[in-house]
């Protein structure tokens, strides 16, 4: 163990902040704050054509809603700065220089066309794709040739052609790649402009030709998705905004992706973030890739909302609600204290927060659907407007809004007509929330206003009394 850690998360800001991103991200995290070291977040730039400023405000936003926080940054300094890669090009074309004056590297002026020509051949011959180093012997009156045309060159590395390299890497551990195979790499842009794989190697001090020493390597194996297959758009959510819109609590995510390749020592699952941390490390780390069960992350969120006080709860539904237009914008502390009664009460049988706009609908508008089997079942049998009528009746006259006192009147209405408490129980369910299941019908009607319990009872007895007429 190295007396400091230090570890960086690079992410290139071209699009959304995949969940794989946010997966490596969190391992580097953790280890660096399980042994007290740096966890440094640097922004990868390099490619001109596709980064955006608003895929930098992404990447932020992706690894504070998981509560990953970093010790240096674009955004909060620190001694290695700046850590923008696109603020350091002199720094890269400096590098760039001395590979060149000591042959290590070399200008290359093929062009795109001539590359691909020379690609498809290799493949026609059953040869690996590489570049075949036909720029590294031209002639300094070849290159004015090609200077004088106006052809700007790249920088290739002089790559060994020989021989095996090795990486020592703490979770794959030996992996060897047959230098034959691989070509020489572009690391300068013809634009001036560092590659990705040459930036990244100045700003962790990997390369030996530089004479940097070399990091300790820690590979993460691929997340597939359930069918085996890389994760992608095709599985369904994959980025970090899509878990937080499917409505995702960050603590579950965070508990979900630690157990993704790393083993905790025991058969536990839900696990707090602070035993996350003092438990972590490398040699408990898979080598092989891990599946993505979304099931899986729905029940560990489903663990996570169900030990989670209402306040708190409510707290995180609020801006759903808000946005669907199922809530003020400005609530009052007594509607703050009704929500929270809310998700207490809908929170055992609700897998993510976006399941309230659906499953719980009914407790914010009364604009909602009768579902099929509420329909079926009990709205369309020819008892039910009768029935949902005599309810309203008794349930109108109540001075007492409590669960007690509505269950008394539903059971006393059963007794009455000489059916069991489940034929006034189910139809007035079925009226009221345009489902037949849910948490304590009792319960749910004493959270909701008496009036609006009146009115619904008697739209459905109308509706369905009309339906019968119309039959």
């Amino acid at each position: 163990m190295p007396d400091t850690i230090r570890t960086r998360f690079a992410p290139s800001p071209t699009g959304y902040m995949h969940i794989g991103n946010l997966h490596t991200a969190l391992f580097e995290w953790l280890y660096a704050r399980r042994y007290e070291g740096q966890f440094v977040l640097r922004i990868e730039d390099t490619d001109e054509a596709r980064h955006t400023p608003e895929a930098v405000g992404v990447i932020y936003e992706g690894l504070r809603w998981l509560g990953i926080d970093w010790d240096e940054g674009p955004d909060v300094g620190g001694p290695y700065g700046p850590y923008v890669q696109s603020e350091r090009v002199e720094l890269y074309r400096s590098y760039l220089g001395k590979l060149l004056e000591q042959g290590l590297a070399y200008e290359c002026y093929c062009t795109p066309e001539e590359l691909d020509q020379r690609r498809e051949m290799m493949r026609a011959q059953g040869l690996p794709p590489r570049y075949d180093g036909r720029c590294r012997t031209l002639t300094a009156t070849q290159k004015a040739e090609y200077c004088s045309a106006g052809q700007p060159p790249c920088i290739r590395f002089a790559a060994a052609e020989t021989g095996t390299t090795v990486v020592h890497d703490l979770i794959q551990g030996e992996v060897p790649f047959e230098n034959a195979l691989m070509g020489d790499p572009v690391i300068g842009k013809t634009s001036g402009f560092p590659t990705y794989h040459f930036a990244v190697v100045v700003d962790d001090q990997l390369q030996e030709a530089l004479g940097f020493p070399t990091p300790v390597y820690a590979h993460l194996p691929l997340i597939l998705g359930e069918d085996k297959s890389k994760l992608s758009k095709r599985h369904g959510a994959v980025s970090v905004v899509d878990y937080a819109e499917k409505g995702f609590l960050p603590e579950a995510m965070f508990n979900f992706l630690a157990l993704l390749g790393w083993s905790p020592g025991s058969t536990e699952e839900i696990l707090s973030r602070e035993e996350i941390i003092s438990r972590f490390s490398l040699e408990a780390c898979g080598s092989s890739p891990s599946v993505f069960d979304m099931a899986k992350a729905e029940w560990m969120n489903s663990e996570y909302m169900k030990t989670m006080p209402g306040e708190q709860l409510a707290r995180r539904l609020l801006p759903l609600l808000q946005k669907e237009g199922l809530f003020e914008e400005n609530p009052t502390e007594e509607r703050l204290t009704w929500l929270a009664q809310v998700a207490d009460l809908m929170k055992e049988r609700a897998p993510l927060l976006t399941t309230f706009i659906t499953w719980a609908r009914y407790f914010f508008t009364d604009d909602y659907e009768y579902d099929e089997k509420a329909r079926n079942k009990w709205l369309t049998k020819p008892a039910t407007p009768a029935t949902l009528h005599a309810l309203a009746e008794r349930l109108q006259v109540l001075t007492d809004w409590t669960s007690d006192t509505i269950e008394a009147e539903v059971r006393a209405l059963a007794e009455d007509r000489g059916v069991g408490a489940g034929k006034v129980i189910h139809p007035c369910r079925s009226a009221v929330t345009g489902t037949t299941v849910g948490p304590s019908l009792f319960h749910l009607l004493e959270l909701l206003p008496q009036e609006t319990i009146i009115r619904r009872l008697h739209r459905a007895e109308v509706e369905f009394a009309e339906d019968r007429a119309a039959d």
